[in-house]
C-alpha cells in the first residue's frame, strides 16, 4: 500500500514539476552519475586491442556490476526510507518522480512543434536533434514531425511506464535497476564498431526488462485512443500487433506501431544514424506520411491521456488497498 501511494504521489510530482533546470544546474542528476559510471567501466574494460569474446565477457561483467550496484543502492534506500516513517514514503515519491521523465518528455517534444512553427525547418532539425539519435539534417518537416512522434512513443514506455511498473514490482531495486539497463542500452548498447559485443549483454538485457512495459503502452495508447475518439480501440490494437513484430526492435515498435495507428500516420521506415544508414519497416503503412506540427500536438495530446490513464489505474489499485 506504501508503495501505491508513493506512486500516486510520485506520478503527480513528476507531472507538475517535471525536471527543474535550477536543480539539476547545481545538482548532478542520478541519471548523469549512471552514465558517467557507465562510461567509466566502458573506458576501462572496453579495450580496442581485446577480440570480440573478450569485449562480450567484459560487457556482460559490466552490466552485472551495474545492475548489482543498482539493486544494493535500491534496498538501502528503501531501509532508510522505511525508517524515517511518512517522511521516508514522500522521499520514495520524490526519487520515483526523478526517475519519471512526463513533463520532460511533453516539453521536450512540444518544443519541436514549437520550433516548426516558429522559426522553420532549421529550428525544427536543432530541436529534434535534442531527442533522437539520427541524423536531423538529413530530414524535411515531415521527416522532423515523424521523428518527433517515434520518440514520444517509445519514450512514453521507457521513460514512463516501464520505470513505474519495475517500481510497483521490486520497489526502488527494481526502479534504479531498470534505470541503469535502460541507460546503459542507450550508451553502450548499439552495433558500432566499439561496442558491438561489449554492449551485447546490455541491449539483450534491456529487450527482456521493456518487454512487458512496451506492450502495455501499446495497448494504454490503444485505449487513450479510444476515449479521445481518435480512433477505435480495437482498430489500433490489431495494427500493433500485425507491424510492431516487423520492427527491429522486439519492444520499440508496440508503441509507435500503436501511436501511428492511433494518429493516422505511416511511420518507421528508413533512417540515418550518423554514415549508418538503417533499413527498417513501416509502421501502419497505410497512413499519411506527410506528417506535421499539428501531428506532433496531437500525439502529446494521446500521451497526455496516457499518463493520465496512469495515474487514475494507480489510484484505483491505491484505493483498492486501502479497503
Amino acid at each position: 500500500m506504501d508503495r501505491l501511494a508513493a506512486a500516486v504521489i510520485g506520478l503527480v510530482l513528476d507531472r507538475l514539476v517535471g525536471d527543474p533546470d535550477w536543480l539539476w544546474r547545481r545538482l548532478p542528476h542520478p541519471v548523469v552519475l549512471i552514465g558517467n559510471l557507465i562510461g567509466t567501466l566502458d573506458r576501462r574494460l572496453n579495450r580496442e586491442a581485446l577480440g570480440e569474446t573478450a569485449r562480450r565477457r567484459r560487457g556482460v561483467l559490466a552490466i552485472t556490476l551495474l545492475v548489482t550496484g543498482a539493486l544494493l543502492t535500491g534496498f538501502l534506500l528503501a531501509a532508510l526510507f522505511a525508517a524515517a516513517g511518512p517522511l521516508g514514503l514522500v522521499l520514495e515519491a520524490v526519487v520515483l518522480a526523478i526517475f519519471l521523465a512526463q513533463k520532460s518528455l511533453i516539453d521536450h517534444v512540444r518544443a519541436v512543434a514549437d520550433a516548426l512553427d516558429g522559426e522553420g525547418i532549421t529550428a525544427g532539425r536543432r530541436a529534434v536533434a535534442m531527442i533522437v539519435g539520427r541524423d536531423p539534417e538529413q530530414l524535411d518537416a515531415a521527416g522532423v514531425s515523424r521523428a518527433a512522434i517515434e520518440s514520444l512513443a517509445e519514450n512514453a514506455s521507457d521513460g514512463i511506464v516501464a520505470p513505474l511498473l519495475w517500481y510497483l514490482v521490486l520497489g526502488l531495486p527494481g526502479l534504479i535497476a531498470y534505470k541503469v539497463v535502460n541507460t546503459a542500452d542507450s550508451m553502450i548498447g548499439h552495433m558500432s564498431e566499439r561496442h558491438r559485443a561489449f554492449g551485447w549483454a546490455a541491449a539483450k538485457m534491456d529487450d527482456v526488462v521493456n518487454w512487458p512495459a512496451a506492450r502495455l503502452t501499446a495497448l494504454l495508447f490503444a485505449l487513450a485512443a479510444g476515449l479521445g475518439r481518435k480512433a477505435g480501440i480495437g482498430t489500433v490494437w490489431a495494427v500493433t500487433r500485425r507491424d510492431a513484430p516487423s520492427h527491429r526492435s522486439p519492444n520499440a515498435g508496440w508503441p509507435e506501431a500503436a501511436m501511428a495507428a492511433a494518429l493516422g500516420l505511416s511511420l518507421g521506415g528508413p533512417r540515418r544514424y550518423g554514415e549508418i544508414m538503417v533499413e527498417a519497416p513501416m509502421l501502419n503503412p497505410q497512413g499519411r506520411r506527410e506528417a506535421e506540427s499539428a501531428d506532433i500536438r496531437a500525439g502529446i495530446a494521446l500521451f497526455d491521456r496516457l499518463s493520465r490513464l496512469l495515474m487514475v489505474a494507480t489510484a484505483l489499485l491505491l484505493f483498492a488497498a486501502i479497503t
